[in-house]
């Protein structure tokens, strides 16, 4: 459901909620993934070398990557996303970053932007995992809250007049705290900056980690 949900938001069909434990409900904000917003130029602008856009939905980024002739690769697990990346002329593959992902070991650069850092509900072991997606000297480009936004891991689920999806964890991780984070994955901080009331940080890994295949602790 929760994939359908998405779909027919993308699609333009239902208007769609994100839905809160407590009963809160705020938009799901399906104009922001489809094209280029405010904030996006500097993260563009810092991709050099293979990249790998993890959860990269209908491909705004992996698109304007593809066109300045940057390698990239967008995953996802929606194949509905995946599917409108390509038609834009962006290369796609639906996969899940903590299955079997095309290079590992081999990519420069990879993308957790648009709140991406929530996949799971286990940002420590997601940016592990992603960090041992990269090439030795890799770094991973993180989108975050603001300082003082506030960090936390929480139910959600997708609603549409008549229907609701199933509850999936996603995590919220300020600037603060990727610190933590960071420093719990062996690796550091080596850049932050702001741009349109958007955060960002540059992580690289301390260590060699190369994750080959599978990640055998994903979340149930």
């Amino acid at each position: 459901m929760i994939g359908e949900l998405y779909e027919e938001a993308l699609q333009g069909h239902a208007p769609v909620e994100i839905e809160h434990a407590d009963g809160q409900r705020r938009p799901l904000p399906i104009q922001d993934w489809l094209a280029l917003r405010p904030g996006d130029g500097g993260l563009l602008a810092r991709c050099s070398g293979t990249t790998l856009d993890v959860g990269s939905g209908p491909g705004r980024l992996t698109v304007a990557l593809a066109r300045r002739g940057v390698p990239v690769l967008g995953i996802d697990v929606v194949p509905y996303a995946v599917a409108l990346t390509v038609q834009a002329g962006g290369p796609a593959l639906c996969r899940d970053v903590f299955g079997l992902v095309p290079g590992t070991g081999l990519w420069r650069t990879a993308l957790l932007a648009d709140g991406n850092i929530g996949i799971g509900g286990d940002p420590q072991m997601l940016v592990r995992r992603v960090l041992g997606l990269l090439a030795p000297g890799g770094r991973v480009l993180v989108e975050v809250g603001p300082p003082g936004s506030g960090s936390q891991i929480e139910p959600l689920r997708l609603r549409a007049p008549g229907r609701v999806g199933e509850w999936f964890e996603w995590a919220q991780v300020s600037v603060e705290a990727i610190h933590g984070i960071a420093a719990g994955c062996a690796a550091t901080i080596t850049g932050t900056w702001q741009e349109a009331d958007r955060w960002f940080v540059t992580l690289r890994s301390l260590t060699s980690c190369p994750a080959k295949g599978p990640c055998p602790a994903r979340p149930s």
